[in-house]
């Protein structure tokens, strides 16, 4: 089965290995918001690709709302280019983790959500407080939560190969415990 899966957020993480003076920084670039009494970070907004980076002191990058593994990497190229431009030297050879990629899809038909409940351990659906299903999975190690349209949303992934991997599977579990409405 072919699923048009989007990519809806990806968290990524690096350490520059240096310590980074913020107000530096701060000072040299368009775009930031440093309020150290708030938030002990500098937070730099990019606009193509649309995106935010968390700069720390102790080099630590943290950037969120990536789409793609290529704009990953064009995000923590800005970053390193504002602080290069700042008269901060940092390592070439930074690695980039991925810590968290989020996905949508929809399928094509409406979900029983007290079929998924009763029948899928790991499951918790309390459609008083809340209307979607959670659901985890142990292999690969994610989260879904799924609503009785069809939409379902991945959360946890670290690859997009582990996403479609879990995409395949719960639809599977899906189909063997009937939970398709027609």
């Amino acid at each position: 089965m072919v699923f048009n899966i989007r990519i809806e957020n990806i968290v990524a993480s690096t350490s520059l290995g240096e310590k980074i003076k913020l107000e530096k920084i701060f000072e040299s670039a368009e775009g930031m918001e440093y309020e150290p009494e708030q938030f002990p970070g500098l937070v730099y907004r990019i606009d193509k690709p649309k995106a935010a980076a968390l700069i720390f002191s102790s080099g630590r990058v943290i950037c969120t709302g990536a789409r793609s593994e290529e704009e990953v990497e064009e995000i923590f190229k800005k970053v390193a280019r504002v602080i290069k431009k700042a008269g901060i030297e940092i390592k070439k050879d930074y690695k980039i983790e991925i810590e968290n990629i989020v996905a949508s899809v929809k399928f094509d038909s409406k979900l029983n959500l007290d079929t998924i409940a009763f029948n899928l351990e790991n499951s918790e659906y309390e459609p008083e407080q809340f209307p979607g299903l959670v659901y985890r999975m142990d292999q690969p190690k994610v989260a879904f939560l799924l609503f009785s349209s069809g939409k379902l949303i991945c959360t946890g992934g670290r690859n997009v190969k582990d996403i479609k991997a879990a995409i395949e599977k719960i639809y599977s579990k899906l189909k063997s415990i009937r939970a398709f409405v027609k």
